[in-house]
């Protein structure tokens, strides 16, 4: 028997709707008070099952670790990523675990490490075609190049001709989901209901599906082995000897792509844009980069002499993380915190608000990756700052995002300093990503 039946506290709403329509206004502000106000354990009043937001490291790491098994995906995250199908980020159970075991190979260490000269070689041949004093939307090229870096490394494809029109349907998905031109109330509305919103996105999900087939298509007829994640999936076979079908190969491959590089080249634009804001940060970025690198390209090798890289890099996902909130549902009643938690209960975890936690960070709002070459890491809680999850749902590429992530920053920034309009503002936008809203327009400057 549960030790309590109290419920947590947390802002009234309004009839029907509750705090949906709070909510939708600023999402990110709106969860942020609520934590501030109320607690680390707040009840948040939606349409549907009982919802609360989670903002104390020792109630995240029981939803995803300790007691990890108690909790699936919630509805919100089943429903906008349905376009993954039963993919990694989608799917639960003993399925996800037999996925999960099939794609770890791909993402072992010395694999991820043989991608480094591809993610390099990528970034120099996108910086052939940049020219001092040019102005361009930094954030389009970092979804354009991370996109043909997984494509490559990941399912052996090159995308270069293709590349402008898939990055533009997974554009189109993730602004279905986002407040970008649609209300609260047609959001709420069945992809089924052809809206505008919703005809964009269908368009958009068969132009990915055409390709991602074409992918499999191909490989299938070809019987090449590249050693690649898709190549260990098609070749995978389950407990009765079964091969995947066409349709679990189009879910894994659409979840990498669309994962696999929307989160690293978001990290990357947000880090463009307050390396711009802050100058003493980036000149210290750069003359470790000169220091060490000498004006040649990086390699991996070179990763373990950039620390204050890795910094940059850590504070940007502080203050942006891609992935700025994980949803789970309760299976069955539990307690969280000192408080009743129903089966049923949809769960919200932001780190977008925990890293900006006042108890945790100093100053949170300061980009200042000097805080983390002073040993933060070790005096904070674990789940204080978790860019990229945690427990045994850890996002499975976390080393081949972190890898690409310091190679391309350090590529670009031995070259180039991004300037920005002092008079631009750029707004996040919390969808399915932390996406910045209508781009970061910049204008290069040769070094």
């Amino acid at each position: 028997m549960l030790a309590t039946a109290k419920l947590p506290p947390g802002p009234k709403g309004r009839p029907v709707v509750g705090n949906l329509l709070d909510y939708s206004r600023d999402p990110l502000d709106f969860l942020t008070r609520c934590v501030r106000e109320y607690g680390d354990v707040v009840r948040l009043k939606f349409p549907g099952p009982p919802a609360y937001l989670l903002a104390h490291p020792d109630h995240i790491e029981q939803v995803l670790v300790t007691n990890n098994r108690n909790f699936i995906k919630d509805r919100v995250t089943r429903s906008q990523l349905s376009i993954l199908g039963d993919g990694l980020l989608t799917s639960d159970g003993a399925f996800w675990r037999r996925q999960r075991r099939l794609a770890q190979p791909a993402f072992h260490h010395q694999r991820v490490a043989n991608y480094a000269g591809t993610m390099v070689a990528y970034t120099e041949r996108m910086l052939e075609g940049w020219r001092d004093g040019e102005q361009r939307d930094i954030h389009r090229d970092m979804m354009r190049l991370t996109l043909e870096i997984v494509a490559k490394t990941l399912v052996d494809a090159d995308i270069a001709d293709e590349a402008e029109n898939v990055g533009e349907a997974i554009g189109a998905v993730m602004a279905h989901f986002s407040d970008q031109g649609n209300g609260v109330f047609l959001r709420m509305l069945p992809d089924s209901v052809p809206t505008p919103s919703n005809l964009r996105y269908r368009r958009a999900q068969r132009q990915l599906e055409e390709f991602i087939y074409g992918i499999i298509d191909e490989r299938r007829k070809s019987g090449r082995d590249t050693g690649d994640l898709l190549s260990m999936l098609l070749h995978a076979r389950d407990e009765d000897g079964g091969r995947m079908s066409d349709e679990q190969l189009r879910d894994e491959v659409m979840t990498v792509i669309m994962a696999g590089h929307e989160t690293t080249a978001i990290a990357l634009s947000w880090t463009w844009r307050l390396l711009a804001l802050y100058p003493d940060v980036e000149k210290k970025l750069h003359a470790e980069l000169d220091e060490w690198l000498g004006g040649g390209p990086p390699t991996i090798v070179d990763l373990p002499q950039l620390p204050y890289t890795d910094a940059v890099l850590k504070e940007s996902m502080r203050l942006y993380p891609p992935a700025w909130a994980i949803g789970r549902e309760a299976v069955e009643d539990c307690e969280i915190g000192g408080f009743h938690v129903p089966a049923e209960t949809q769960l919200f975890i932001s780190q977008y608000v925990v890293h900006h936690d006042p108890r945790f960070f100093e100053d949170p709002d300061v980009f200042d990756p000097d805080r983390w070459t002073n040993g933060l890491e070790k005096q904070i809680p674990k789940y204080a700052y978790f860019p990229f999850g945690g427990g045994p749902r850890l996002c499975i590429g976390q080393s081949f995002a972190k890898m690409e992530a310091a190679l391309l920053l350090a590529t670009i920034a031995r070259r180039f300093r991004i300037r920005i309009p002092e008079d631009q503002r750029v707004v996040p936008q919390p969808s399915i990503t932390l996406r910045p809203k209508q781009g970061i327009q910049i204008r290069l400057e040769e070094r």
